[in-house]
């Protein structure tokens, strides 16, 4: 079996199609640490940075999200989850912020990641997509290097 060209190095960006664009702006940037980064409002394109990853936030009635159909609902979802590292973990210390906030709360558990099995907090943006926040791993990290080195 012939190998790609390329390595996959991380996860570049998610896209989200959204009917609140601002509730989501507020919830990813105030609650979750996001940044700002773009505005293209002509398509209706929003860019939050989210550490070295972005998180698109597409208005399903803009340009953009017109071409993807009907907005997602409870029985029709955009994406099963969307996972951010989160360090420090500290359980209580998040799900304090998150009720704070008014943030809806999932189930906590260990469960396995890029860098292996950790702690992790699913929770629920204001239009019902699931997200994770993923501690540091249990055990030593996965050397992800490792992955890249060419056979």
């Amino acid at each position: 079996m012939d190998r790609p060209p390329f390595q996959l190095l991380q996860l570049d960006h998610v896209v989200l199609r959204v009917r609140d664009t601002e509730a989501m702006i507020a919830f990813y940037c105030e609650v979750l640490g996001c940044r700002l980064e773009r505005r293209q409002d002509a398509i209706g394109l929003v860019q939050l940075r989210a550490g070295l990853s972005l998180i698109d936030l597409v208005d399903v009635d803009g340009k953009l999200g017109r071409m993807g159909g009907a907005p997602a609902g409870a029985e029709a979802r955009n994406m099963d989850h969307l996972c951010l590292r989160a360090e420090p973990f500290d359980r209580e210390a998040i799900v304090a912020h998150l009720e704070a906030h008014g943030v809806r709360i999932g189930d906590f558990g260990s469960r396995y990641g890029a860098e292996g099995e950790g702690p992790s907090q699913y929770l629920f943006d204001p239009e019902g997509n699931v997200v994770e926040l993923k501690g540091p791993p249990d055990e030593v990290p996965i050397d992800t290097h490792a992955s890249h080195a060419p056979s």
